[in-house]
């Protein structure tokens, strides 16, 4: 049976209803013509919605079922919200006072941090705007390897206060020009502040930075020592450049844990640290002046690609065939004993029978290596990573003074170390619960990238919100020369930077108003330096506090914040597709032959 929409029986009726009226207006009263004028007008306007939304008497849906759609105003607010609640949810982790965060995921796993990237990461979030938020922490991770939590912060501070301004009637694209401005001024005003140093003569700017990135850590009672090991690491693998430049690479610092004693027992080795056991009982657990040979392809006999048969009539022909098998795998081990090496270290398997050559021969070998260790290896013991053992000659071989098997808590360890000029180093944590290693492994890549960041631009600013409040105090006084509603914005990105020193007296535990008031009239009086001393809870010079970041990682946290900030500023309409429903299981279960294995004929019956 055919169906019709209310607006088109609407329209016919119409039809029907004026050429009755037409055909009695003869005999009746003028006014009549008044009446028919309205329903002609009545019955355009119908016609038009009706084109608008049905085609031949058919709804037009423009977009899926269940999709949403927000526009204007209620998008800007909906996506600001998002922003400025993810911002506000950490907070309370920033600065050495900060509190730390438990988290739990789908599998009831454990993690407790005050890492920014960290937490963002595992809260799993869905809104679209607020995602953007994770992605500036991503990526002020990846960049600088740290200020992650500032850059959310500063964030969520410019969109709240760009939804006031626009509240105000003042246009997001002004809005965005004047942060634009702002930003310009802010990257000049810490470039003219920072300070550059030797690296080769102030090594000691390096130790400061690095104990007030591990301050606000979990770590921080180590911070000491911790940055020794970080330092010295960074020093072992950077390389100077032709141009007097210095290249480092934070991946050539191999970070290995395992639980048991102290943070205090954390140690660097000059080396690589494996996480695998010597392969056989028999092969030598400590191997001195090692020449070792590092190998990618398997130390086993190649099964071939297509299914075969043999058809063996003599039982001699049975023995030749394994005697072939065996002088194949032996052939392999005297090509590996003809390079003069003691020590194999294999990315893939070795067989059993290699295995026994290989500790007839005194070798000591390792199988299945990570592909990230054999690289750090040939780095470190300046060795080669053969794929084929025809090509292999004693200039691949690799050189360290100790190969040794030992055991670290409850698993075998072996360490590579006492290398020439190692260009990989490790360093291994020791703590007591696993937790802590974890955050302990975070804390040290943080300032591992710290220095990192200084070795490759040796500049500093003194931390404690004293650079955030030089900029903003800069700001406001390049505001008044910027006429127009443009002149707000740069009030407002002034007025974010300053919410760093706000977050950093709250959490701990001071007045913000107060804190704030003098550390405004400080650097009115060209305090360049003044900043919060969250342990004495005074404004403090911070250069004679000794607390210093490095003008990478501040240049990159007002850069993120702004790129952030504007994107989600320019979003006014937000379309949601709506989630795909899965089919609903027919009744009675599935069908025959499909008992839950996958569809399998037959599979429900086992």
């Amino acid at each position: 049976m055919r169906r019709y929409s209310f607006k088109a029986v609407f329209t016919v009726v119409c039809d029907k209803f004026l050429w009755i009226v037409l055909c009695s207006v003869i005999a009746r009263k003028i006014y009549i013509v008044n009446g028919i004028l309205l329903l002609f007008a009545l019955k355009r306007f119908i016609d038009l919605s009706t084109l608008s939304t049905q085609s031949g008497g058919v709804p037009v849906l423009v977009l899926k079922e269940g999709a949403s759609r927000s526009r204007g105003r209620e998008a800007q607010h909906n996506n600001i919200t998002a922003a400025k609640v993810v911002a506000e949810s950490i907070k309370s982790a920033f600065g050495p006072k900060g509190m730390d965060k438990l988290l739990v995921d789908n599998f009831g796993d454990i993690i407790v941090t005050s890492d920014g990237r960290t937490i963002l990461d595992e809260m799993d979030i869905q809104h679209p705007a607020a995602k953007m938020l994770v992605e500036v922490a991503k990526t002020q991770d990846n960049e600088a390897g740290d200020g992650t939590t500032s850059a959310v912060i500063i964030t969520g501070d410019l969109l709240g206060r760009a939804e006031s301004l626009i509240e105000k009637g003042i246009h997001p694209t002004v809005i965005i020009d004047g942060y634009k401005k702002a930003l310009e001024k802010a990257l000049e005003t810490l470039e003219k502040i920072a300070l550059p140093f030797d690296l080769s003569q102030s090594k000691e700017f390096l130790k400061k930075t690095a104990v007030t990135s591990l301050s606000g850590k979990l770590v921080a009672d180590y911070k000491e020592y911790l940055s020794d090991l970080v330092i010295k690491a960074m020093f072992d693998v950077m390389e100077k450049q032709s141009d007097g430049t210095y290249k480092v690479d934070v991946d050539d610092v191999k970070v290995e844990k395992k639980t048991g004693e102290s943070l205090g027992d954390t140690k660097l080795v000059s080396g690589i640290v494996v996480d695998k056991e010597i392969v056989h009982s028999g092969m030598p657990k400590h191997v001195t002046n090692a020449k070792i040979i590092l190998i990618d392809a398997s130390l086993e006999n190649d099964k071939p690609e297509f299914d075969s048969k043999i058809n063996i009539e003599n039982p001699l022909h049975i023995a030749a065939f394994l005697k072939q098998e065996e002088n194949m795998l032996r052939d392999m081990v005297d090509k590996i004993v003809a390079t003069g090496a003691n020590v194999v270290i294999c990315q893939k398997g070795i067989d059993d029978m290699v295995q026994h050559f290989l500790v007839q021969k005194g070798i000591a070998a390792i199988r299945r290596a990570k592909k990230s260790d054999m690289e750090k290896l040939a780095r470190a013991i300046g060795g080669k990573i053969i794929s084929n053992l025809d090509d292999i000659s004693s200039k691949d071989l690799g050189y360290a003074a100790l190969v040794e098997e030992r055991k670290i808590g409850d698993d075998k360890m072996t360490f590579i170390e006492g290398c020439k000029n190692p260009k990989a180093v490790t360093i291994l944590i020791r703590g007591g619960t696993e937790r802590l290693n974890n955050e302990a492994e975070r804390s040290i890549h943080d300032a591992l990238c710290v220095i990192r960041d200084l070795i490759q631009e040796p500049k500093i600013v003194a931390g404690g919100s004293a650079s955030e409040m030089e900029m903003a105090t800069s700001l406001k006084k390049y505001a008044q020369t910027i006429s127009g509603r443009e002149q707000l914005a740069i009030l407002a990105f002034a007025e974010a930077l300053e919410t760093i020193a706000v977050t950093l007296s709250e959490n701990a535990g001071l007045d913000p108003i107060d804190i704030l008031s003098e550390l405004r009239a400080k650097h009115e009086k060209r305090e360049t330096w003044a900043g919060i001393d969250v342990n004495s809870g005074k404004v403090q010079d911070m250069t004679k506090m000794d607390v210093y970041e490095p003008v990478a990682v501040k240049r990159q946290i007002i850069k993120s914040a702004y790129e952030a900030a504007s994107l989600i500023l320019k979003i006014d309409d937000v379309i949601a597709s709506g989630k795909s429903k899965m089919p609903q299981t027919p009744p009675g279960g599935m069908p025959d032959g499909m008992g839950g294995m996958g569809g399998y004929p037959g599979a429900g019956e086992y």
